[in-house]
Parts: C-alpha cells; sequence; structure tokens
C-alpha cells in the first residue's frame, strides 16, 4: 500500500467536505462492516448533502470524539450533543456536537448504480426497528458474516 494513501483520503474528504459545504452533493465510497446491514462498505456509497436540520434516525458523516470521521445514524439528541451509532455495531456509541457534522447522507448507490433513498418511508421505518433489536443485532448478522468470511476462503 502507499505510504502517501492517509493524507490522500484525508485530501479527498476534506474535498467532499468543502464540497458539500457549497451545496454540491457528493458521492462517496463507504468503507467497512459498521453500517450493516443498510450501507455495505466496499460495495456501496452514499449521496451526501449539505443539511438544514438534523433528526434521530439520520445517517451523518461527522467528525466523532476529536479524532475520526464516521458515516453513522444519529441515535440520540441532546440539545447539540449528538450521539452515533453504526447499524452493525453491537456496542459502542460516538459523540460529536451538531457543528461537527459536515454532511447528511440522503441515498445509498450500489455498485450497478442503482440509487436507494434513505428517506424513504419503509426505509426509515426498517432502520427504527433496527434500532430496537440491538439487542439482538448479533445473532441476525451472523449469516452476512459467515457469507462473507467463506467468499474471502
Amino acid at each position: 500500500m502507499n505510504g502517501n494513501a492517509p493524507a490522500n483520503d484525508d485530501l479527498i474528504l476534506a474535498e467532499a467536505i468543502r464540497f458539500v459545504g457549497e451545496g454540491v452533493s457528493v458521492t462517496f465510497p463507504v468503507n467497512g462492516r459498521s453500517m450493516l446491514p443498510f450501507i455495505v462498505g466496499g460495495r456501496e456509497s452514499v449521496i451526501l448533502e449539505k443539511f438544514d436540520s438534523l433528526k434521530i434516525g439520520d445517517v451523518v458523516l461527522a467528525w466523532v470524539d476529536g479524532n475520526r470521521y464516521v458515516i453513522h445514524r444519529i441515535v440520540k439528541m441532546d440539545g447539540e450533543k449528538l450521539t452515533l451509532m453504526g447499524d452493525g455495531n453491537l456496542i459502542g456509541v460516538e459523540h460529536c456536537r451538531v457543528s461537527d457534522v459536515k454532511a447528511r447522507a440522503v441515498a445509498v448507490v450500489n455498485a450497478r448504480g442503482r440509487r436507494r433513498s434513505l428517506d424513504f418511508g419503509p426505509r426509515k421505518a426498517a432502520a427504527k426497528a433496527w434500532v430496537l433489536l440491538k439487542p439482538v443485532r448479533k445473532w441476525l448478522l451472523l449469516p452476512y458474516r459467515i457469507k462473507n468470511k467463506l467468499g474471502r476462503l
């Protein structure tokens, strides 16, 4: 791997944030498994846009815990303080302020270019239900994790 990759990634992210701040929608690739099953890292991208307001359930790009960017869902709001959590995470949350949120994800795009709105009623209902299923996420995600592991062998 190129030793300059992190610096290049930081530059690309900074440019994406700048474009969003100027009102331009940006399609940004997602890595990792923290947003399963709603966003598949390495295979899907999110469309990021500038936002006027935020609410619980929104998927956002935010600078969290003062040390990194994540694309995760808002699970709690207390004034200017936000708590975020990835849909695929079993434990652990991140904290930030509303001012640390750089964009809101409005849609997911798969490798074939098919766009799925994150604001679509049934998708929002599924995301709300998923939050309630947090105690059993481990078991619900198990088949996906096994399938992925077998695919890499």
